[in-house]
């Protein structure tokens, strides 16, 4: 199908900012500008009052968590992990886990995202949410390599890869997904880095989330957690590591000699008080840094918008991390760095050849005026309710704020059930 977006204000490539057209064949941008004689329309998108933008990459993602969004809060990140999550989530089954997706997946629509990376189990469900409802995603199955199942986890992953790798119409891509060096010993990523290499697969990583993380894989291995992964050859493989938060000018020259991309998470960082990533200095050392919003229940959403906000807000306040991000920079963050975060060429970008991941916000209302610079308006004003149509490899997935892939009000019944069921709880809806 033709997609015609007519008359809309675009944010281009290199943040051009501009009133324009962008003809979609099929699942690709096939130009923006005048529309030629030759470009036949099947349907024509009214872009009037509208802010067009690549649809957001959410680089850092466990998309069924929002199973527990709101389950337990404001505590220090192990305490959460060991006392609350991870008892519930030994509790999911594969059920769980699909309409975990399902609800976190209508969110990242609504909210303007067409492509995000995850990292938790049974992601054959993940991989059939995601073909199902149209967006792109990046899936890994995420191990706990000292766990009684963590062999079994790497040969799930391995059957992920074989099975879904580039399903879903190219849609899905596939990593490997050991959670820590906390929870995976270096002879357990060995296993997992042979196993990458057989598949010419990348590797998606928690790395130097928390201070305490970084000082007890000192004690035990003489080194940080980044050092310990160049030691053993996980950059050898090609990887994107969430969070980075705690790095030595040693750790920051390391992730930028292996092209290491980095996933930052201002939202949960802060949340659970893990700290402020030093973004400012990997930025300087040419490092991609994307932006994830993290598991739902340690962020409470999968807001992109808010996310970019942070990005830009956060940094020009550590005055220990001196360059500051420009909103500009901070959308695309969210945006063509993101998409090389997560290690995707063909998103990202409004250009011609590019996918047709794209995001209509309405700029009609009392944040948007008056309008001297819509990428600052869109990034310290506007909210992702603004978002009116989206669209993922050429396709509609939400109209006029409307989902159109997703039985939202069956989605929000079956989770509400699978919340009360695992967590005993009674809700209020």
């Amino acid at each position: 199908m033709n997609n015609l977006i007519k008359n809309v204000l675009a944010v281009l490539t290199g943040g051009t900012v501009k009133k324009t057209n962008i003809m979609v064949t099929n699942d690709k941008i096939s130009a923006i500008g005048d529309i030629p004689e030759t470009f036949k329309a099947d349907n024509i998108i009214d872009g009037e009052d509208k802010l067009a933008i690549p649809g957001f990459i959410n680089a850092h993602t466990h998309v069924s968590m929002t199973l527990l969004r709101s389950y337990a809060d404001d505590m220090k990140l192990m305490d959460w992990l060991e006392n609350k999550i991870w008892p519930i989530e030994a509790k999911m089954n594969k059920d769980d886990i699909y309409w975990g997706a399902m609800l976190g997946i209508a969110e990242m629509i609504k909210t303007g995202t067409t492509t995000f990376v995850d990292m938790y189990g049974d992601m054959e469900k993940v991989a059939q949410a995601v073909e199902e409802t149209g967006i792109r995603a990046v899936l890994s199955r995420g191990m706990i390599g000292v766990a009684p199942n963590g062999q079994q986890a790497l040969e799930e992953n391995c059957s992920l890869f074989e099975d879904y790798n580039g399903a879903a119409d190219g849609r899905i891509t596939v990593m490997f997904g050991p959670h820590a060096p906390y929870t995976c010993p270096p002879e357990f990523l060995q296993k997992v880095i042979a196993k990458a290499q057989k598949y010419n697969a990348e590797i998606h990583i928690h790395l130097a989330e928390t201070e305490n993380e970084v000082q007890d894989c000192k004690k035990q291995y003489g080194k940080t957690p980044i050092a310990l992964m160049e030691s053993i050859g996980l950059f050898d493989q090609g990887v994107l590591a969430a969070h980075c938060v705690h790095l030595t000018t040693e750790d920051i020259d390391i992730i930028a000699k292996h092209n290491v991309r980095v996933a930052h998470n201002p939202g949960s960082n802060l949340k659970l008080a893990s700290g402020i990533a030093p973004i400012g200095k990997l930025l300087e050392k040419g490092i991609c840094v994307g932006l994830g919003t993290d598991g739902t229940s340690s962020n409470n959403n999968l807001d992109m918008l808010e996310e970019i906000n942070l990005a830009a807000l956060i940094h020009k306040a550590n005055t220990l991390d001196p360059l500051l991000i420009p909103a500009a920079q901070a959308l695309n963050m969210g945006t063509a760095a993101g998409a090389k975060a997560a290690g995707l060429n063909n998103t990202g970008e409004l250009k011609p050849g590019m996918k047709a991941d794209i995001t209509l916000f309405s700029m009609q209302g009392t944040q948007w005026t008056p309008c001297y610079d819509p990428i600052s308006l869109l990034v310290y004003s506007a909210n992702a309710g603004m978002v009116d149509t989206v669209l993922a490899d050429g396709k509609i997935l939400l109209q006029k704020g409307k989902l159109t892939t997703i039985d939202e009000e069956k989605v929000i019944y079956t989770v509400n059930k699978s919340a009360q069921r695992l967590t005993g709880k009674s809700l209020l809806n």
